[in-house]
């Protein structure tokens, strides 16, 4: 946004230098986790931030992948999940009619598990499904000896 800003648009260039998302930091670490969740079915939503703004797509996929998850692609991954910052609360009926179509074509991925890096779209996919949905990181954590996730004890193996 401040790319051409004649103040800031060198500051805010070394800034989006240093900035990544976990996935690529993890992804860099080539995690060597045990077996255990294995088989469990993701369906992993894209944030609009990460897909189009950071324009990151294969690392948190990739690396859920490695941790035993089986990954699916959602269909129309490319559309909004109606949250998009106050989004789903300035334009409540637009948000929930993004949700629920979100919600479905997750649903015909036939998921265990949504996985979601954005702490708006965790909340309003969570909205609308009985699914569990957590960050991809707590699955990662968890494939590595780290504790389930709350939102999947009593409801997965672990």
């Amino acid at each position: 946004m401040l790319r051409t800003h004649p103040v800031y648009a060198a500051r805010a260039a070394k800034v989006s230098s240093l900035t990544r998302d976990i996935s690529e930091y993890l992804a860099k670490l080539g995690l060597s986790p045990p077996a255990t969740p294995s088989g469990l079915t993701v369906a992993f939503h894209s944030a609009c931030s990460l897909q189009h703004g950071q324009r990151v797509h294969r690392e948190p996929k990739d690396l859920l992948t490695a941790c035993g998850f089986v990954v699916k692609d959602v269909p129309e991954a490319h559309l909004c999940c109606g949250s998009a910052g106050t989004y789903n609360i300035l334009q409540s009926d637009i948000a929930a009619r993004l949700r629920d179509r979100k919600i479905e074509n997750i649903a015909k991925t036939g998921p265990d598990i949504i996985a979601a890096g954005n702490i708006g779209c965790i909340t309003q996919i969570a909205s609308g499904t009985a699914t569990p949905v957590v960050h991809p990181v707590e699955l990662i954590d968890w494939a590595t000896g780290g504790p389930v996730p709350e939102q999947l004890k009593g409801r997965v193996g672990g």
